[in-house]
């Protein structure tokens, strides 16, 4: 398959090591691809390409959106919004308001409790089939997390069935336990856990956790 990284920074240049990894091939897309970090990523993953967010966009068979969410509408609109049409776009965003510092470890969000960044970025695609995913964990876990042979859960939601049902697949290759969520609405609480994961990073130093969801099998007490 080919896949269009939207974004250069360490989110963008872990998942496009991940996709090459498993065999897809890779456009990092980014704002200037002579980018020191670019030129290194390129160097390790010869096979991959770099190029604008318009190329990357017309590239991709499956996007993926790896930047600022404060960014991302304005990333999507210099792409060009019909080269999203009709495809899978995994979004990875988080909509942390960068103007504003933590409170005791809290990220603030530039979005409210009735409406999640990619209910935002789903109304400039209307034709594109986004899914959440990738938001909740930090970039060292994303592809095969080790944490002593437990899979952690990824929450993904989405309006479009098969879209999540390609992007749990991908998911199980990186080594995730999936858990659909249902649709675009439940990207609310789903942004969130990024604000929940960050507090004992912020707090406490402490970055090498991930979000597990523990089910009680039927019939048993």
């Amino acid at each position: 398959m080919k896949v269009g990284i939207l974004g250069s920074g360490i989110v963008g240049r872990v998942l496009g090591t991940a996709f090459i990894k498993e065999g897809h091939q890779v456009m990092l897309g980014t704002r200037d691809v002579k980018k020191e970090e670019v030129v290194k990523w390129l160097s390790q993953n010869q096979e991959a390409k770099a190029g604008s967010f318009s190329d990357t966009a017309k590239f991709g068979e499956l996007l993926v959106l790896a930047i600022a969410g404060d960014i991302s509408a304005d990333v999507i609109k210099s792409a060009g919004t019909e080269n999203f049409s009709n495809k899978v776009i995994i979004d990875a965003t988080n909509p942390i308001d960068h103007t504003r510092p933590p409170v005791n470890g809290v990220l603030p969000y530039f979005t409210s409790a009735d409406e999640s960044l990619m209910e935002r970025l789903q109304k400039i695609l209307p034709t594109a089939k986004l899914v959440k995913a990738f938001n909740s964990v930090g970039n060292a876990f994303m592809y095969k997390p080790d944490f002593g042979g437990e899979k952690p859960t990824m929450f993904i939601c989405g309006n479009d069935e098969e879209a999540k049902k390609t992007v749990t697949g991908i998911l199980d290759f990186f080594g995730w336990e999936t858990e659909d969520m249902g649709k675009a609405e439940a990207a609310r609480p789903i942004e969130s856990l990024c604000v929940l994961w960050c507090i004992p990073g912020i707090i406490r130093g402490q970055w090498t956790h991930a979000f597990k969801l523990l089910k009680k099998q039927a019939g048993k007490e």
